[in-house]
């Protein structure tokens, strides 16, 4: 699943190769993936993008229209959507990659001699479940107008941060991932996060000493903090396997705990898996799902 870290490196390179060019066409293939009939798709073609920026998880490309003034197509890219940038759009419909093409848009070539350049938006997984909403202000998408704060935001302070924590009688790792509670936070890097604060997915938050807090708050920010700067400058088509190379403990069941030295274990939950050690992180106690 992309996460903030991933997704604001799409954005940055989105923002630097698509701002200020004009939108030649927009075609949706799966029309289950448009979630907003009006305004319609088509009101883009023809804008100018004004910018590309992320919102937790998701992808914000604003444009300037000639009748509708600025819309903004926000993109959720669900468990296995992403995007894959053309140097020169293809002038068909077919798709370029292994995933299922969800939307391709073309861009004019800003004086460029020969096709301009275009994106695709493709969904790798089995249920397809990226989505576009084309709306006049992001707050329109439920999921966006739900949103918590961002932890990486510079005015996300511990005190707020505690304050989401507090009383809640759920399981961490689930309340790390709560979109409505922090946003841009999936499941790897919940694992990264609870690994390095060395604190177990399942204590409930409501349990937690101040100490523990504070060690999360940190490593919160941290963890993520460091894995935006580790994924800068990477081209969109290298973000998922920058990612996976520096994952620490996500995707390493079996292997040693770069800490300890001890053997990572996988807890299975309803339909999803947290790794983690036990010797850091559950006081040598192996987890039951």
């Amino acid at each position: 699943m992309p996460e903030l870290p991933e997704v604001q490196e799409l954005a940055s390179f989105l923002d630097a190769h698509a701002t200020g060019r004009t939108i030649r066409t927009v075609d949706v293939l799966l029309p289950k993936a448009l979630k907003t009939p009006s305004p319609p798709i088509g009101a883009l073609v023809g804008g100018r993008v004004s910018g590309v920026s992320r919102i937790a998880k998701m992808l914000d490309l604003a444009v300037e229209t000639p009748d509708d003034g600025i819309l903004h197509a926000i993109v959720h890219f669900g468990h296995d959507g992403w995007a894959l940038w053309h140097d020169s759009a293809p002038d068909d419909l077919t798709r370029a990659g292994e995933a299922t093409l969800m939307a391709r848009v073309r861009l004019a070539g800003g004086g460029d001699p020969g096709p301009g350049p275009g994106f695709d938006l493709t969904d790798a997984g089995q249920w397809k479940a990226l989505t576009i909403h084309v709306v006049r202000s992001p707050l329109d998408v439920p999921a966006v107008a739900k949103l918590g704060p961002d932890p990486t935001a510079p005015d996300f302070g511990e005190p707020e941060f505690a304050g989401i924590l507090a009383g809640r009688r759920k399981q961490i790792k689930a309340l790390l991932q709560d979109q409505t509670a922090l946003a841009g936070i999936g499941n790897a890097y919940s694992d990264e996060i609870l690994h390095a604060a060395q604190l177990s997915p399942v204590v409930h938050a409501a349990v937690l000493s101040g100490d523990q807090v504070a060690r999360l708050y940190s490593e919160t920010r941290a963890v993520l903090m460091r894995a935006t700067e580790g994924r800068r400058g990477v081209h969109p088509a290298e973000l998922r396997a920058s990612k996976i190379a520096a994952l620490r403990v996500h995707r390493s069941t079996g292997e040693a705990c770069p800490r300890c030295g001890g053997r990572i274990h996988e807890y299975k939950f309803s339909g999803a898996a947290a790794q983690y050690c036990p010797t850091c992180q559950t006081g040598g106690v192996l987890l039951e799902g």
